[in-house]
C-alpha cells in the first residue's frame, strides 16, 4: 500500500518549512511567487491532498457545507424536485470552491442522528436545511449553537433567526387559482401537502385567497391534503372525482400527474371535463398528457442563492439573518386551456 504523503513530506521535498507549505494551501498570496511555484509542484507531482480535519482545526474553515433533506430518502430519488434542486446547490458550491456534503437517512430515528452528526461533526462550516415539518426540534439547537445555517422555504417558527431563501407560494397558488375562475370554472378542487409545512400552508392560503376574493365557496368535499408523491396525488384525485370538480389545482407537478392519471382512467377529458394546474414546473409538467399548465418556480436559483447566502453569512456574519423571496410564474399549457 502506498503511504500517503503529509504536509511535512511536501515541505521536505519542496525544500521549505512546514509553515511555507500551509500557508501556500490556505493563502497562496502571502508567498513569494518562487516558494508557491516550487511547492505547488510537489503538490501536483506527488498528489497530495490536505487533510480537512486539521485545516479546520489551524483556519476555522473546511469549506464544507452539508445540504440536510428533510424528508425519507426515497422521495429524494422519486421526486424532481430533489434533483434540480441538488443540481442548483452543488453548482454554486463548486464554483465557490466549497464540498457539498449531503446528509440522508431512512427513518425519522436516522433524521435525528443525521441532526446530531452535522452539529457534532465540527467539519461543516455551514448547513443548508430544505423546508421542514413545523416545529423541527432541531432548528432551535442549531439557532442556540449558532451554525451558520440557510433554509430553502420559509420557518414557520423563528422566523425573525433564520436565514432563508423562498418563492412567493401564496401569490403563485393565488394566480393559479384566478386563472382557473377566469375560464369559468366554479367547482375547484385542491390537492394540496400536508399542512405541517409552509409550502403546504402557503399554497392552500393562496388558492383559498383567490376563491374568497370571487364570491366563491371553498368546499371541504374538493378539497384533500397528502404526502407529496404521485401516488398520493393520483388517490386524492380519486376522492374528489364523485364530487363532479370542473377544475382543479395541485400544489406540485408530481401529485398532478398522478391527478392526470387518475381523471384518464375515470374516463374524464383534460381539459374539456376538467381543468388542470400543477406547482413547480418540472422536466415531466411539459411532458405529460395533456402538458400541464403550472406555477413556474426558479427551483436550481433556490439551490445557487441558498448556497450564495451561506457564504455570505460565514464571511460576514450570522446577523442580520437574510430574507429572500422570489416572483413564480403561470406557464398556461394545454392542461386547462389557452386562454
Amino acid at each position: 500500500m502506498t503511504k500517503r504523503i503529509t504536509l511535512e513530506g511536501v515541505a521536505q521535498l519542496a525544500g521549505v518549512s512546514r509553515a511555507t507549505v500551509s500557508r501556500v494551501i490556505n493563502d497562496p498570496t502571502a508567498v513569494k511567487p518562487e516558494l508557491r511555484a516550487r511547492v505547488e509542484k510537489v503538490i501536483v507531482e506527488t498528489g497530495y491532498q490536505p487533510n480537512l480535519a486539521a485545516r479546520s482545526l489551524a483556519s476555522s474553515r473546511s469549506h464544507l457545507i452539508g445540504l440536510i433533506i428533510p424528508s425519507l430518502v426515497q422521495s429524494l430519488f422519486t421526486d424532481p424536485y430533489f434533483p434540480s434542486l441538488i443540481q442548483g446547490i452543488s453548482q454554486a458550491c463548486n464554483m465557490h470552491h466549497y464540498i457539498l456534503s449531503l446528509f440522508l437517512f431512512h427513518s425519522l430515528e436516522e433524521e435525528g442522528q443525521v441532526y446530531q452528526r452535522a452539529l457534532n461533526s465540527g467539519l461543516v462550516d455551514g448547513l443548508i436545511v430544505t423546508a421542514s415539518i413545523i416545529n423541527n426540534p432541531y432548528l432551535p439547537r442549531l439557532i442556540q449553537q449558532k451554525i451558520p445555517l440557510v433554509q430553502i422555504g420559509r420557518p414557520f417558527e423563528n422566523v425573525e433567526q433564520i436565514s432563508f431563501v423562498d418563492v412567493d407560494n401564496v401569490s403563485g397558488a393565488y394566480r393559479a387559482a384566478h386563472h382557473l375562475i377566469r375560464l369559468g370554472r366554479k367547482r375547484i378542487a385542491f390537492i394540496g401537502g400536508t399542512l405541517n409545512t409552509t409550502v403546504g400552508i402557503d399554497r392552500y392560503t393562496g388558492y383559498c385567497s383567490a376563491l374568497r376574493e370571487k364570491g366563491l365557496v371553498v368546499d371541504q368535499s374538493l378539497t384533500i391534503f397528502a404526502d407529496f408523491t404521485r401516488a398520493d396525488g393520483y388517490a386524492a384525485m380519486q376522492q374528489i372525482i364523485p364530487h363532479h370538480p370542473d377544475a382543479v389545482f395541485v400544489i406540485t407537478d408530481t401529485m398532478a400527474v398522478g391527478a392526470l392519471q387518475a381523471l384518464h382512467e375515470a374516463g374524464l377529458r383534460v381539459p374539456e371535463d376538467i381543468s388542470v394546474i400543477g406547482f413547480d414546473d418540472l422536466t415531466q409538467a411539459a411532458s405529460s398528457n395533456p402538458p400541464l399548465t403550472t406555477v413556474r418556480q426558479p427551483v436550481r436559483l433556490l439551490g445557487t442563492m441558498a448556497v450564495d447566502m451561506l457564504i455570505d453569512i460565514l464571511e460576514t456574519g450570522l446577523h442580520p439573518p437574510r430574507h429572500t423571496i422570489l416572483p413564480t410564474e403561470l406557464i398556461i399549457r394545454a392542461s386547462c386551456g389557452t386562454m
